[in-house]
């Protein structure tokens, strides 16, 4: 008798133990490490290709009253905005105006019809009904040389007349401003206009306009002589 009581005492030993086993077997497991979420990489869209200039390909001719400089055009990436350009300058409607705005070493900028005048609190604003011209964006960079389109504030589809040449490296103008050309010689004039004397508390605004005397749409081997 005191041996089968023995037995049972050791069985029931056993069965606690094992009961404790399986019930500390299934505690809730530490969470799972997740797999990392994809990060997707920004990539850079590639600066659209733009052909070497041909001796054939028209390029602008712009005389001021500081010089001559050459500029080349990209319809591969803003063809409404090149047409426009090339259509004003054939009509001379260029002949006359002024560059009326300029930061030193930065950019210079004109093509205003305002600017026939003298009022130069309406130099900058433009002309009721001029043609607009729509934003042709692209990734080219705003470098040294660049030629883009001026607009009305934030207004991405009232581009006229006025234009710009950049002077220096500005990224955050990049895909902002339509780029449509590129200053291929007389930057040195560029340079000589941006350092005329200006009211740079007043947007850049120049003491005395810049006038330009002509604007010429001719092939590029000719201008090159």
């Amino acid at each position: 008798m005191r041996q089968l009581f023995l037995r049972l005492a050791v069985v029931a030993t056993l069965l606690c133990f094992s009961f404790l086993f399986n019930a500390c077997s299934e505690a809730t497991p530490p969470a799972a490490t997740p797999t990392p979420t994809p990060v997707a990489v920004a990539t850079e869209k590639p600066a659209p290709s733009i052909a070497p200039l041909a001796s054939t390909d028209e390029v602008a001719v712009v005389t001021t009253a500081l010089g001559k400089f050459t500029i080349r055009f990209f319809p591969e990436v803003a063809p409404k905005h090149v047409e426009h350009f090339k259509k004003l300058a054939r009509e001379r409607f260029f002949n006359g105006l002024g560059f009326h705005r300029v930061i030193p070493s930065r950019l210079i900028q004109g093509g205003d019809p305002t600017t026939r005048g003298n009022d130069r609190s309406q130099w900058g604003k433009g002309e009721p009904g001029q043609e607009t011209v729509p934003a042709e964006f692209s990734t080219l960079p705003f470098d040294r040389g660049t030629l883009g389109a001026a607009r009305k504030g934030g207004d991405v589809n009232s581009a006229t007349s006025q234009f710009f040449v950049c002077l220096d490296r500005n990224p955050s103008w990049d895909g902002q401003y339509t780029v449509f050309g590129q200053v291929i010689s007389g930057l040195d004039v560029v340079e000589k206009i941006s350092q005329v004397p200006s009211n740079q508390r007043q947007n850049g605004e120049v003491m005395d306009k810049v006038v330009i005397n002509n604007v010429a749409i001719v092939p590029a081997g000719s201008a090159q002589k």
